[in-house]
């Protein structure tokens, strides 16, 4: 921490030496205009001077960051339109390559063919919490990039060069956010309290209520939460995990929350539930973070209790109740009988959960739907439809268990009626699971699931999905 502290003092020195290389004229660069800021960047990337472009790398983010949403848009939509490649450098060097093939020669074409934006993004990073600056915009490019979607009138150029500015920042992401950059860090109650609250905050699948509740997700002895961080985030998790260490699989997610509960002595614990994966930062989305996480604190926990064989999930299912909804509509429902069509009616009474005989009879309907859900409806790229089913069955997670009215909680109902799901890792079969999906698109599951499907259904339709 000392040695990144140093290294950031050092930056500020160089940026603060470089100021004083960089003429303004009368201009006032904090009063800046968007114009006047995307010159400043075409400035930035034709410098050689390493001090005055990190100085002006910081002018330019400060003077971003003052901006409003509409001159942030602004802003991002020139560098879109305005910071692509060369298109004579590029067929030159196309030209070059084609009359003498080489590898100098691809180099110099791959060189042309980067847009300028790439390099802008990099120069940007020279600033002092430069990286964390540039996740912020991406969140903004995002908000531009839906505006731009949904406009009356859509601009086909920009929103091509809008997409191409989000694969240059995923690009660079990827790079800058690899593995080998990123701590595993465990948080527990001695953890900073400016963290701590950043957990409460970030936390996507099971809201944290405040300080008490976080207290006994990570304090107790049979509770973990592990976070990954940056080197250039310091205090900004990536993404974090909670476990809960028990005697067996667990089907409901309320006596993993419980306010009074039986605590499991560590030496009795078999089994690792991974019950909650939060994703912290939006501007990295389309990085990979969560394998690398799941896979690390298994290894870390195996180490740490040797007695534990079985790491599990308990994960909600986002995205079953829109599909189940539009399939009760549709006049040739997929995955459901007519009968089952009409018991599932029930599912539009309130509180049909708390009635024990309606909810025995939407389990008999719900379960093989659901089965249905997870092994044969499929996107038109082949994967399955909930996406939390892409993320563990591509990390060679199997579908263990359907566990029916699993979160009752009004989150939990209005996702997915209830439905929370078991996905199993089994270190034995985790390479041969990921191997089959990625490669055969095959989904694997229990026995105990494939029971649920019916037979004789039609055969499935691919499902288009909004993208995130």
């Amino acid at each position: 921490m000392a040695a990144i502290s140093f290294l950031g003092d050092l930056l500020q020195s160089i940026s603060d030496r470089g100021r004083g290389l960089i003429a303004f004229g009368r201009d006032d660069p904090a009063k800046a205009s968007v114009a006047e800021v995307v010159k400043l960047a075409e400035d930035l990337i034709s410098r050689r001077g390493e001090a005055s472009g990190v100085a002006l790398a910081r002018i330019i983010l400060d003077r971003y960051d003052s901006f409003g949403r509409d001159d942030r848009h602004d802003f991002l939509r020139r560098v879109a339109l305005e910071f692509g490649a060369d298109h004579a450098a590029v067929a030159s060097a196309i030209a070059a390559y084609g009359k003498a093939p080489s590898r100098a020669a691809l180099g110099r074409l791959h060189e042309a063919a980067e847009p300028r934006s790439q390099e802008l993004i990099r120069r940007l990073n020279l600033a002092r919490d430069g990286t964390i600056a540039l996740v912020r915009m991406r969140e903004d490019l995002f908000a531009l990039r839906d505006a731009t979607r949904k406009a009356d009138k859509p601009d086909a150029a920009l929103a091509e060069a809008v997409d191409s500015l989000d694969a240059d920042f995923e690009h660079l992401f990827a790079s800058w956010f690899n593995r080998g950059f990123l701590v595993l860090r465990r948080i527990d109650w001695t953890t900073p309290a400016h963290i701590l609250e950043k957990i409460i905050r970030y936390e996507a699948v099971h809201a944290i209520s405040g300080w008490d509740d976080l207290r006994r997700r990570i304090e107790p002895p049979d509770r973990r939460c592990f976070a990954f961080f940056h080197p250039a985030l310091l205090d900004e998790p990536l993404i974090f995990v909670e476990v809960a260490l028990t005697a067996g699989i667990a089907a409901a997610i309320a006596p993993i929350l419980a306010h009074e509960r039986q605590h499991t002595a560590t030496r009795e614990a078999t089994t690792a539930i991974f019950y909650s994966i939060s994703n912290c930062q939006k501007g990295l989305a389309g990085i990979t973070f969560g394998n690398f996480l799941i896979k690390q604190v298994v290894e870390d926990l195996c180490r740490e209790m040797p007695a534990l064989k079985t790491f599990v999930t308990l994960s909600p299912v986002p995205g079953f109740r829109t599909w189940l909804d539009r399939e009760r509509r549709a006049d040739a429902p997929q995955g459901l009988t007519r009968e089952d069509v009409e018991t599932l009616r029930l599912l539009d009474q309130p509180d049909w959960h708390a009635d024990k005989a309606k909810a025995e009879a939407v389990k008999k309907a719900l379960l093989p739907a659901a089965a249905y859900y997870f092994l044969r409806a499929k996107t038109p790229r082949g994967k399955p439809v909930d996406p939390v089913a892409r993320f563990h069955l591509g990390n060679g997670a199997r579908l263990e268990r359907l566990n029916f009215l699993g979160d009752v909680s009004p989150k939990g109902l209005s996702q997915g009626y209830g439905l929370m799901v078991n996905y199993l890792y089994d270190l034995a079969a985790i390479e041969k699971n990921h191997e089959t999906y990625a490669n055969l698109g095959t989904v694997s599951a229990s026995l105990t699931v494939n029971r649920e499907l019916r037979q004789n259904l039609p055969p499935a339709r691919s499902v288009a999905l909004a993208e995130a």
